[in-house]
């Protein structure tokens, strides 16, 4: 538990809830039901084992972040608890409510047991696999999609490294779980590229030999046709930035051939490339319009290091793109 002021606002909370969802307690030494809460909820954060940490505001003393609070939420009295999420305020509750209430709202924000062990499996199979270790790094993933099916990034990790291995057909069993995400006016991109890369591995033993596909295109620079089969082996292989400069080569010279598709694979071996951006588990509160000279109550995210390849390659498609 810790005690939130002015000067540790924005380390302990704002960035500090970047890290693990943390409940803030507003509360006051005359308010009787803050008393009551109270226990309560430093009961719950024992409970929980860390999958959240419990903070606590007097509203008395720090009344510039009390104020901003009640007014984000249109909240007027207290006990008045408020969760952060990747820096944000996302959600909060008023008055002494049971536990078993306090419970629900908590599990509606806060990571699953399930969660976490599968993100630590994540973790321990991309160092597994950059030490070379690539079946330790499958088993483990398949753990940590097993324990956590919600878990995305452990589900398209699982694939890349079933494809290194060469195992197209257990990549596509892995991804039909989430297969009709990836179609549709909703479709997600992210689904949608790991769904193109199975693709590409499962279509590229049937393409013609690297040597003919070459040949070809060395006598007709515009077979189209040639091009994308040797931007599918390379793709289906993992070289991603060969696959990307045949895709090129088409897009230049014909944007909308076979209905944009190159421009799509393009896009998508770009998805596939790029590491995935945390992001809170709600959507934030937004804050009040009138904001100038006011405590931030969102926190401001560093925008993570960009790879140079992925910046080249983005900036070879906007280019060919206009």
């Amino acid at each position: 538990m810790i005690d939130i002021t002015l000067e540790n606002f924005e380390t302990d909370l704002l960035a500090g809830s970047a890290q693990q969802p943390i409940l803030l307690d507003i509360w006051a030494p005359w308010c009787g039901p803050c008393k009551a809460l109270g226990p309560v909820l430093e009961k719950l954060e024992v409970d929980y084992a860390g999958r959240f940490q419990l903070a606590k505001l007097n509203a008395d003393e720090q009344q510039e972040i009390s104020g901003q609070l009640s007014e984000m939420f249109g909240v007027r009295s207290i006990p008045f608890c408020v969760i952060f999420v990747g820096g944000q305020p996302v959600d909060g509750f008023v008055g002494a409510l049971p536990e078993a209430q306090i419970r629900e709202f908590l599990d509606k924000h806060v990571p699953s047991e399930e969660a976490i062990e599968a993100e630590m499996e994540v973790a321990q199979a991309e160092q597994l696999a950059d030490s070379g270790d690539t079946a330790s790094a499958v088993d483990l993933l398949q753990d940590a999609v097993a324990r956590d099916p919600g878990n995305d990034e452990a589900r398209f990790e699982l694939i890349k490294w079933l494809l290194v291995a060469g195992n197209a057909t257990a990549a596509q069993a892995v991804f039909a779980p989430v297969a009709a995400r990836a179609t549709g006016l909703l479709a997600e991109p992210r689904v949608a590229a790991f769904g193109r890369y199975v693709a590409a591995a499962l279509v590229a033993p049937g393409t013609r030999p690297a040597a003919a596909l070459n040949e070809a295109i060395a006598a007709n620079k515009r077979d189209f046709a040639a091009r994308f089969e040797l931007a599918q082996q390379n793709f289906a292989a993992g070289h991603f930035t060969h696959a990307m400069d045949e895709l090129i080569e088409i897009i230049m010279r014909d944007k909308a051939w076979s209905d944009e598709l190159a421009r799509k694979t393009y896009v998508a071996i770009l998805e596939v490339m790029t590491k995935p951006i945390p992001k809170a588990s709600a959507k934030p509160v937004a804050a009040p319009a009138d904001t100038k000279g006011k405590l931030e109550i969102a926190g401001k995210h560093e925008v993570a290091s960009a790879d140079p390849v992925i910046d080249q390659y983005r900036r070879k498609l906007s280019m060919a793109l206009f």
